[in-house]
């Protein structure tokens, strides 16, 4: 029996060993993934969080579970927003949630926070457990993203909403250069610089470029169950933020 492949940044691989792969890549960024990120995107990926809350306008004492959020950021906005709400943050790799927990805020919002290493594939709750689901730049290094979506779909209550912040493609094919070049120029250098990793930079630039653009991406949400779905672009585009609907 042929196996499947999957992309690994531009590289084609077995679909049994991106997970494993990507793994790696965040076992080896996590204690300078906070500063990378700044570096990355000049401070941006900041108010890109904070648009999302904005969106999401969390409330009241709902469940969040955010996936793929291992330092911690969508959930610490979450609850300054919500200081009723309960948390749950997923990260596959378990050195990014002990960075996650190293911070002041985890400390001071303990009781409202749970850490648990996991897949977003296979997600280890119970259906209709949580009123709102995150992913921040976390969906493009899924192995198998429509099965992500339907995890996501399974796990959220009847009413409850799904919301991705991600990577995505500029509308304007010029400005797609530029920042093309920006990214396959000046972010793995930054890496080394910075993180001492290369590598691991430079598959998360070919990652972003292998990510379906929103169009499709919002196609991907609705086949999963989704209703209401639509998208708004952030810094024209260099990200975006996909909202669906569990109805």
């Amino acid at each position: 029996m042929t196996s499947k492949t999957t992309h690994f940044g531009f590289r084609e691989v077995d679909e049994t060993a991106k997970a494993g792969m990507v793994h790696g890549v965040f076992t080896n960024v996590a204690s300078k993934y906070d500063v990378m990120n700044d570096a990355m995107s000049l401070g941006i990926h900041r108010i890109w969080k904070d648009a999302m809350m904005d969106w999401l306008a969390p409330r009241g004492p709902q469940r969040l579970l955010d996936v793929a959020g291992g330092t911690g950021d969508i959930a610490f906005r979450f609850l300054a927003r919500a200081p009723q709400a309960q948390v749950t943050v997923l990260d596959m790799t378990e050195s990014m949630l002990i960075e996650g927990r190293k911070r002041a805020e985890a400390a001071t919002l303990a009781s409202q926070l749970d850490w648990v290493v996991g897949d977003a594939m296979a997600l280890p709750f119970p259906d209709n457990s949580f009123d709102v689901y995150t992913i921040s730049f976390g969906i493009r290094n899924v192995t198998r993203i429509p099965d992500a979506i339907a995890e996501a779909f399974r796990v959220l209550r009847p009413g409850g909403r799904l919301m991705v912040l991600e990577f995505s493609s500029i509308p304007q094919p010029g400005l797609q250069w530029l920042y093309d070049r920006y990214s396959f120029n000046i972010i793995p250098p930054l890496g080394q610089m910075i993180a001492n990793d290369r590598d691991s930079y430079q598959y998360l630039v070919e990652s972003i470029r292998k990510f379906p653009k929103q169009d499709e991406f919002a196609a991907m949400i609705r086949q999963g169950g989704f209703g209401q779905v639509s998208y708004r672009n952030l810094s024209l585009g260099i990200a975006a933020l996909h909202s669906g609907w569990k109805i």
